[in-house]
């Protein structure tokens, strides 16, 4: 009896054993899957705080460059070609003789015109000593100023029109083209001819067409950059100089921009990209666009309250490239999540990442 008493004690106790081994075994297990449970449920986020600031938008645009001043020089006279002065790639002041046509006629007929005004002037200052006098009559003073005045015309005419043979550069620039040489016969207008072209590069033109919807934040005088494929590590700084007040067919508006070229390391005729940079009035809230979940039209932030994700709908402004204007919806100084949205769902637990 003893015996038995003994076989069924050892085997109590070695039950009780199992039971307390699994008992603290399976305490150990729920408390590790309660604590992956809430690890799991965590999620990993980036953040960044909403701040407002002065905003621009950026926008380019290529144009291609032109001369400030191109001018078409032409004759006011004709006749033949009897001297050039000017070479393709030279530089004129302005007034400086291109071209002299014959003048030999001009001349004879200055000369008279010159006689005849002077013989008038004469006549009419002795006209007028006896007219007070009351020598002579009204109709002979009238008659004797008259003639002076008809003289002075025809003087000032002949006077031009020996000027004319010689054909000046109305600016100062480069000769780009001359289209007529010695024994070249030439006719003045109506229908002129061109004898050459000059241009002025030591300040450029930038003509560019800009959209509709950019073009209305652009001002006379704001300050550009404009660069060029030839010259890639320069940037010339230039201001916009017109805006036209009406559209092509294309919703566009021409824009010219002009920007200093004193060295003249900038040819007419390239390309250039001009990058305009309009401030937006006052500042406002924005973020990276990848905060907004969502299309813009109906987009929505996550906004981080005491570790907690919480969505919310936001109405957007203006689409900043990278970033994007908020105008409702979100405050400044509160926390948005930028990375690790696509796993959140509203009223989340997250762990901020540093």
């Amino acid at each position: 009896m003893n015996t038995t008493t003994k076989y069924i004690t050892l085997g109590l106790v070695l039950v009780a054993l199992v039971f307390g081994f699994y008992s603290c075994n399976k305490a150990k297990s729920d408390g590790q899957n309660s604590a992956t449970a809430t690890i799991a449920t965590s999620y990993s986020v980036s953040v960044i705080t909403a701040a407002k600031k002065d905003m621009t938008d950026n926008f380019s645009q290529v144009g291609t460059i032109v001369a400030y001043n191109d001018v078409a020089v032409v004759s006011e006279t004709s006749g033949r070609v009897v001297k050039v002065r000017a070479e393709i790639g030279d530089y004129k002041e302005a007034g400086s003789v291109l071209v002299e046509v014959d003048s030999e006629l001009k001349e004879a007929a200055f000369k008279t015109a010159d006689v005849s005004y002077e013989k008038a002037k004469k006549d009419l200052e002795r006209y007028e000593a006896l007219y007070k006098e009351g020598s002579i009559s009204d109709t002979q003073i009238e008659q004797a100023r008259w003639s002076y005045q008809s003289a002075e015309a025809q003087f000032i005419v002949a006077r031009r029109q020996l000027s004319d043979t010689k054909i000046t550069t109305p600016i100062s620039g480069i000769v780009t083209a001359r289209y007529v040489n010695v024994g070249t016969m030439v006719m003045g207008a109506p229908q002129a001819t061109q004898i050459a072209n000059v241009v002025d590069i030591t300040r450029l033109k930038v003509k560019v067409n800009v959209a509709e919807k950019d073009v209305i934040r652009l001002k006379v005088g704001e300050k550009v950059e404009v660069t060029t494929d030839v010259f890639p590590g320069n940037v010339f700084t230039g201001s916009i100089f017109s805006i036209s007040s009406k559209g092509d067919e294309g919703h566009t508006y021409p824009v010219e921009v002009v920007l200093n070229n004193s060295k003249q390391q900038i040819k007419a005729g390239m390309f250039g990209r001009v990058m305009f940079t309009p401030k937006i009035s006052g500042a406002a809230i924005v973020i990276p666009r990848e905060c907004v979940v969502g299309s813009v039209k109906d987009a929505k932030l996550y906004i981080i309250n005491n570790n907690i994700a919480k969505l919310r709908p936001v109405v957007t402004g203006k689409d900043l490239g990278t970033d994007i204007e908020i105008l409702n919806g979100l405050q400044e100084g509160e926390q948005v999540v930028v990375n690790g949205q696509n796993n959140l769902s509203d009223n989340a637990p997250v762990i901020i990442r540093k």
